[in-house]
Parts: structure tokens; C-alpha cells; sequence
């Protein structure tokens, strides 16, 4: 992306470092500079949708998790290599791991111990 990166915290999660720090990641303002151009139509679409039903209480709603997917979104789309997974999963040849191998069910059990080996990537 290019006015944030992705940092690792505690060595477990990816959160979201931009240029300022203070920027609220589901401002439509951020989600657009972050999001990658071709999906500014899709995004404007249905931001205009949400914002014409947040009138009613359970459309502000909503609105509020669109934005969200969105950021996610946003952050997704901006690493390398999105599409082309994105169209893995769709075409059903994407590598994967079953959920049961790549998360520990135990305090102290880790991935690889799980599935016996390394995991891909």
C-alpha cells in the first residue's frame, strides 16, 4: 500500500500502521486512498447505498460493518499478490490448509506440532 505497511505485533498479528497514526482505518477518505483504484467504484456504490439507508438505526449499523470489511479490504487488496490469490480460491485451485491443522487447539500445542511438519508458505 502506499501510505501504510503492515507490522507485526507480538509476532502474532498484522495490524495497520499508516502514515498517520490517528487516522480512523473506516474513514471512507482513508479506505479510498488505501484502496486500490480499481475497486473505488464498487466501494463508492455501495458506501452510497449505506449511507442513504443510515437514516434508520439498523442501517447505521450497517454502514459501520461495511466500512470495516472495507478497511479490511483495503488492507488485503494492497498486498502483493492479492488478485492473483483472489482468483485461486475462486477457481478452487488455491493451496489451503484445513483450519483443524493451522490453529492450535491447546495452550501448548503450535501448528507445526499439529500437522507434524512446517507449514506451507
Amino acid at each position: 500500500m502506499r501510505h501504510s505497511r503492515l507490522r507485526a505485533t507480538g509476532g502474532h498479528k498484522l495490524s495497520l500502521v499508516t502514515d498517520r497514526p490517528t487516522e480512523d482505518p473506516a474513514d471512507p477518505l482513508v479506505i479510498l486512498r488505501c484502496l486500490p483504484g480499481r475497486e473505488h467504484e464498487e466501494f463508492l456504490r455501495q458506501y452510497h447505498q449505506a449511507v442513504d439507508a443510515a437514516h434508520d438505526p439498523v442501517g447505521y449499523q450497517r454502514l459501520r460493518r461495511l466500512l470495516h470489511v472495507w478497511s479490511l479490504t483495503a488492507v488485503a487488496a494492497g498486498q502483493p499478490g492479492y488478485y492473483e490469490e483472489l482468483a485461486a480460491a475462486r477457481a478452487g485451485t488455491a493451496t489451503t490448509v484445513p483450519v483443524t491443522d493451522a490453529i492450535p487447539t491447546g495452550p501448548n500445542e503450535s501448528p507445526q506440532l499439529k500437522t507434524g511438519g512446517d507449514l506451507p508458505g
